[in-house]
């Protein structure tokens, strides 16, 4: 018995050491931890179960049959993160450089057909070189397989991604049909030719970093919803994303413990809104005051800031927050705002996360590089992801909210089920001027005329109140009990009930 157990242990410690003590060596001289010391980082201490651990490829070409290690290149398992279970996937890079054969993808599957089956978020940490060039074909089925999981689980429990080394070629699309994707500074990047391939087939010379680092992902390509500094940063950071999250589509969002006063008023929100109303201010400060102890959670932070996404709690619930930024673009929606905050919503609709709403919205952005990139369809996309979300809804208008984009940010007639402004809120289908300049054409030579014609539409619609008369609007509220008012409008619908009407999918206009 005792030799069974010595053997247990030494294979044990094979296994750990992965693709051996020199590839660790050379993995830490890049900055990067190792997949084990990820998982150790990303779980609870000691609650990592693992699986398959002394699985092996099975790959007899190239001589690849004297080479098999344990593990074949990934650590998967389930453990806790803040005591909920959680199942991961870590790629280990001293294997192989980390690619995906035929058991590799295996071992993935297992783990995903476990989470979905029990109910609870896959996290992968990619750190692969792609399919196993070695075994053909195969490594393709293997990701085609790990594919079809991604799309049968989407929905179904969160599946978060952070890429933390190269992910090239098809690695990248399973990443990309997860829910979030997080990305490591100047150590990770994702592409689907590499920087060689552009070179013979465009002439592009472009660097790695420039072509698919986290730089490029999180701001111009919006592939990434965010990036942080070193593998360390980014497991305490995906740690804290899971602590908003229910674990799968059939529960709630967790409750935490909160110290902060419900009826907490803030005074200093009935000046956040400038006299001159051409003048920006920083929505996030509203965020963070209505929400508890101002933690917000920012999601694509750095891709069209014209309007904000993430999650604060009220009274320890998670609320999922969408908000017009009026210090980018006046606040106006475009193409790339009505994209993210789309994929945002339809988030939320998926887990039950309730949406909370702020609006400043002058409107979409005009012009030629709008129309011509679809602005239409791609503005329709926030229409649909409101429009067909069952979840609770809160709105709060606190300026401009004009024209179709007032519609499509979660109006009244969207179904949302408190629709509040501020006593500063203008809902209009256009600013005075150019109200005044259609509706009085013939005045056009006049300015002291069009002036006057001006100032009497602001009087008479650059106000709450028509919305109120008709009931689009159900209360004009004070700015500084916003967070009472909202909070207490959650509580309200915390058993609601709607449904759409049986079908097998929409058609998102996509």
């Amino acid at each position: 018995m005792k030799d069974i157990l010595q053997e247990l242990k030494e294979r044990r410690e094979t296994a750990r050491l992965g693709g051996g003590q020199k590839r660790i060596d050379a993995q830490h001289g890049k900055g990067k931890l190792t997949a084990r010391e990820r998982i150790e980082l990303l779980l609870d201490p000691e609650s990592f179960e693992e699986f398959d651990m002394f699985v092996a490829h099975r790959c007899t070409d190239f001589g690849m049959e004297k080479q098999r290690p344990y593990g074949d290149g990934v650590v998967t398992g389930w453990g806790t993160i803040n005591g909920r279970m959680v199942y991961v996937f870590s790629q280990d890079f001293t294997v192989f450089g980390g690619s995906l054969s035929e058991t590799h993808a295996q071992k993935i599957c297992k783990i995903m057909d476990m989470a979905v089956q029990n109910g609870a978020p896959v996290i992968g940490l990619n750190d692969s070189g792609g399919a196993r060039i070695q075994e053909g074909v195969a490594s393709l089925a293997g990701y085609a397989d790990v594919f079809q999981r991604n799309v049968m689980a989407s929905g179904v429990v969160p599946q978060i991604s952070v890429i933390m080394g190269p992910c090239a070629g098809g690695a990248v699309y399973s990443p990309a049909m997860t829910d979030f994707i997080f990305m490591v500074k100047d150590s990770s990047y994702m592409f689907v030719t590499g920087p060689d391939v552009v070179k013979t087939v465009t002439n592009e010379v472009v660097t790695a970093e420039e072509l698919g680092g986290a730089s490029t992902h999180t701001k111009k390509s919006s592939v990434a919803d965010g990036a942080f500094e070193n593998d360390v940063e980014a497991m305490a950071e995906v740690r804290r994303l899971v602590d908003f999250l229910p674990l799968n589509n059939r529960e709630k969002p967790p409750v935490r413990p909160f110290f902060d006063d419900v009826n907490r008023i803030e005074t200093s929100l009935d000046t956040l809104i400038p006299d001159n109303p051409n003048m920006p201010y920083d929505m996030k400060e509203l965020i963070q005051k209505v929400g508890d102890e101002a933690d917000f959670y920012e999601i694509q932070e750095d891709f069209a800031k014209n309007i904000i996404t993430g999650f604060i709690r009220l009274e320890g619930q998670t609320v999922g927050v969408v908000a017009n930024q009026p210090m980018v673009l006046a606040g106006c929606l475009d193409i790339d705002s009505s994209r993210k905050a789309a994929r945002f919503v339809r988030f939320c609709d998926c887990f039950e996360i309730p949406i909370l709403t702020f609006v400043d919205v002058p409107g979409f952005l005009p012009g030629t590089g709008q129309e011509y990139g679809g602005v239409i369809k791609h503005g329709a996309k926030l229409l649909f992801a409101y429009g067909e979300a069952t979840v609770p809804k809160v709105t709060v208008i606190t300026r401009k909210a004009y024209g179709g984009a007032y519609d499509v940010m979660a109006s009244k007639h969207l179904r949302g089920d408190f629709n509040y402004a501020w006593p500063t809120a203008e809902i209009a289908v256009m600013g005075a001027k150019g109200a005044s300049e259609i509706i009085h054409r013939t005045d056009l030579g006049d300015p002291e005329k069009i002036a006057a014609h001006a100032q009497d539409y602001e009087t008479r619609f650059a106000n709450p109140f028509i919305a109120a008369e008709r009931g689009f609007i159900d209360e004009v509220i004070q700015p500084r009990s916003t967070r009472r008012r909202v909070a207490r409008a959650f509580a309200s619908l915390r058993n609601k009930k709607l449904e759409n009407p049986w079908k097998k999918h929409d058609n998102i206009p996509l």
